[in-house]
């Protein structure tokens, strides 16, 4: 099994109807992470999703279906920020040059064992040490179905 970290913005996607291409993608790559139990994310990734769909996205989704929304994430048992965490994310902050809240993303993705983060705010097919960021609107779930033992590959370009 492949684990595979989620950014917030997918789950904020998934709700959003407002962009229905990016919204049909989130969908699509949220029920194969479903089907395979290989979904993984943080607390972090929750509290960002919560207060995003309630506030930003229009229109705003009921405070208790958003909380119905994380509550049903919780099966994935969302990794909780800790120290190590937290020095992972200042070592790629600073060599990687990502923002405190990305590099906490990708070093709980590597706590995590995840293989790939899906974010459409990263850069698409960058390799972070372990896991390689895939943007699930350039890329379907179908790049699961690689040989795990291969190195990462991209399937699709940036355009």
């Amino acid at each position: 099994m492949t684990a595979v970290f989620v950014d917030t913005n997918v789950l904020i996607y998934s709700e959003d109807g407002r962009v229905p291409e990016k919204q049909a993608q989130a969908l699509a790559w949220l029920r194969v992470l479903w089907q395979r139990r290989a979904g993984r994310l943080s607390n972090q990734v929750l509290n960002e999703f919560y207060t995003n769909v309630t506030r930003k996205i229009k229109p705003p989704m009921q405070s208790g279906d958003a909380r119905a929304e994380v509550r049903r994430y919780q099966r994935w048992q969302p990794w909780a920020i800790d120290h190590p965490t937290v020095e992972t994310a200042w070592s790629v902050e600073s060599r990687f040059g990502f923002s405190y809240w990305d590099a906490l993303i990708v070093a709980s993705a590597q706590t995590l064992g995840c293989r790939y983060l899906l974010s459409g705010d990263m850069q698409h097919g960058q390799v972070v040490d372990s896991v390689q960021i895939l943007n699930p609107f350039l890329v379907g779930p179908e790049i699961l179905d690689a040989d795990p033992s291969a190195p990462p590959m991209l399937t699709a370009q940036e355009p």
